[in-house]
């Protein structure tokens, strides 16, 4: 996939310079302008983490860590939502061009992601409300959300203006295909992920 990256102008822009002063401030925050409003959320537990990497396990058994795309943790994506809007997703399927569609401040257009994957924390209601709206306008294939303050795990696809037209939720003893759009066939194992996620797991 490749498409002619989005022209931004390249003027002062007073949420992003107060979002990098944020980040410069608090190292391990996650900073993001959503919407017009700066988010920042508290570095993620462990568990966390060992979940970004049980989920990555099925996209490098694919073969989606290659030539034709990669699989990346923490890269900014640019949004058509608001004239500073950037979101950073916990993970993402890119095309292995994506660098040659850098945007801003880090980010990348919209039009080389496959699929941004989010695993909740304190911030959960932002994954589950205000992503959904962004990434949908920002027409991303597939967004998954590890849930893990309820214990399900969402795959919403076909974006269409701020929404997606389908939202399947998964709960534990599920397992569930991903769409061929990200390249090949990944499978997630709904209860290995949920657990993954929990503190206590080990």
């Amino acid at each position: 996939m490749s498409a002619a990256s989005v022209e931004r102008p390249h003027e002062y822009r007073p949420l992003i310079a107060e979002a990098n002063r944020l980040m410069e401030r608090n190292p391990g925050n996650r900073v993001e302008i959503i919407g017009g409003q700066i988010l920042v959320s508290p570095p993620p537990d462990g568990a966390h983490g060992v979940t970004l990497t049980e989920l990555m396990v099925p996209f490098l058994a694919a073969g989606l860590h290659g030539q034709g795309s990669v699989v990346v943790q923490g890269v900014g994506l640019w949004l058509p939502t608001g004239v500073e809007d950037y979101a950073i997703p916990d993970l993402s399927l890119v095309d292995a061009d994506f660098e040659d569609h850098h945007a801003e401040n880090n980010c990348y257009d919209p039009v080389c992601f496959r699929l941004v994957l989010e695993v909740t924390s304190s911030n959960w209601k932002t994954d589950l409300r205000d992503k959904v709206k962004a990434y949908a306008s920002a027409k991303i294939p597939v967004y998954v959300i590890v849930d893990r303050k309820h214990q399900r795990l969402h795959v919403l696809t076909g974006p269409a203006g701020d929404a997606y037209d389908s939202h399947r939720t998964c709960s534990p003893g599920e397992t569930v295909t991903l769409p061929a759009v990200v390249g090949a066939e990944v499978i997630l194992d709904v209860t290995r992920i949920l657990k993954a996620g929990r503190p206590d797991a080990g």
